[in-house]
């Protein structure tokens, strides 16, 4: 007998993490790639194989600025049951995870200063779960603040006891 296939979480992140995770690879890629450069053109003689390596290196973080971010926001999704939390995330490996809502500890909300201007926000829920807590990464601030309110509603009602 064979298991029916888990369906994908309903919602998308907000269309807006493609932008911010375009420009965080850009900064990443220029943490990396700014120095190579910089120690290419300061030694006076290279051997073939630095060209090849800066090459490839510019390559592959021009490659993960273009394509990881449309990529990522395709794969990553979520949804909220009155039963459980269920997430999808990665774009090289993929991670499902489900929670059932009378085993969370706690809801909590994050927005850093890199994503308050896109108006973003991270939904940490944290289980008893050896696995670590799930997140929802990327969401608009409104729906962050509407799903906080919705889980903390949930789990507060909840007869579990969370362990």
């Amino acid at each position: 007998m064979t298991s029916p296939a888990l369906r994908e979480p309903e919602h998308q992140v907000s269309p807006r993490a493609v932008r911010y995770w375009r420009i965080a690879a850009g900064l990443q890629a220029a943490v990396l790639i700014v120095p190579a450069v910089v120690a290419y053109v300061w030694v006076p003689v290279r051997p073939w194989w630095a060209t090849v390596l800066l090459v490839l290196l510019v390559l592959v973080t021009a490659g993960r600025v273009v394509v990881m971010p449309g990529l990522r926001y395709r794969i990553h999704r979520w949804e909220v049951t009155p039963t459980a939390i269920f997430t999808r995330s990665g774009w090289v490996s993929r991670e499902e995870r489900i929670a059932p809502l009378n085993r969370v500890q706690t809801v909590d909300s994050h927005q850093s200063p890199t994503m308050r201007p896109f108006k973003l926000a991270t939904i940490t829920v944290t289980t008893a779960s050896a696995a670590g807590p799930v997140r929802i990464d990327c969401l608009d601030e409104a729906v962050a603040r509407r799903v906080v309110a919705e889980l903390t509603e949930i789990t507060g009602t909840s007869e579990g006891d969370a362990t």
